[in-house]
């Protein structure tokens, strides 16, 4: 897969992708990455990528022609097409589905706005979709980039040592994953639970079902509504006290 990134600073979010899984990825091949700065493709001794808002107000908004001679030159490299995200808090959430939509693409383009945003009328002409990986205000889309980088990447195939780890991770089935223990078996902390030192790989997998939905009740239980349960969650939930709507 190849990811190309828009972005004032680019390097930045190379080098965050540099790192673990994303550099194994790399490292394999399975995963390109390429930084376009704006900031090459704007005229003027200054080489300004900004100017102020209209209507007036704090801050300031990325202008137009650096950023569309900029995407020229990024799909000029490549004649693989490619759709353009923009990561924005405006965006619809970022989720498990989405990113596994994402993962099976051959290619896509990370546009990183910064200060006040882009200007509206960019955003209108050129871009897919814009994404939000939460709640709250970043600096810029930079390590929103990141954050969506390194989840499609361990989903390239290859990437894991394990592919199992990625069909067993919190949402792949809508749920949040149960607890996992490792050695010592006794600790002062605590015990692993006698399930998981059993080698009943049935009751293993019970408990672990089972653990899963509780946690996911407690934690996030809007995950679980209107889901459509088969018959051995439904036995689970009510072994749990769970209701079912």
């Amino acid at each position: 897969m190849r990811v190309d990134i828009v972005s004032l600073f680019p390097e930045f979010v190379a080098q965050v992708a540099g790192h673990g899984v994303v550099g194994r990825a790399g490292e394999r091949g399975l995963l390109s990455i390429h930084g376009w700065n704006p900031r090459d493709y704007a005229q003027g001794n200054y080489r300004r990528v900004d100017d102020k808002t209209f209507g007036g107000g704090p801050g300031m908004v990325m202008m137009i022609e650096p950023l569309q001679a900029c995407l020229s030159a990024v799909r000029a490299a490549e004649p693989t097409p490619a759709p353009v995200v923009y990561l924005t808090p405006q965006g619809k959430p970022l989720t498990q589905p989405k990113v596994r939509e994402l993962a099976a693409l051959p290619r896509m383009i990370l546009l990183c706005g910064r200060y006040e945003g882009i200007d509206e009328r960019f955003v209108e002409a050129e871009i897919d979709e814009e994404i939000s990986i939460g709640d709250y205000v970043l600096s810029g889309g930079e390590l929103a980039a990141a954050v969506l980088i390194d989840a499609v990447a361990r989903l390239q195939e290859g990437a894991l040592n394990d592919a199992e780890s990625a069909a067993q991770d919190s949402f792949e089935d809508g749920l949040l994953d149960c607890p996992h223990y490792t050695h010592p078996a006794s600790h002062a902390l605590g015990e692993v639970p006698a399930v998981l030192r059993s080698g009943d790989h049935g009751a293993i997998a019970r408990w672990r079902r089972q653990q899963a939905l509780l946690r996911t009740w407690q934690r996030r239980p809007e995950l679980m509504a209107g889901r459509e349960w088969s018959k051995e969650d439904r036995k689970l939930l009510k072994e749990l006290g769970i209701p079912l709507e």
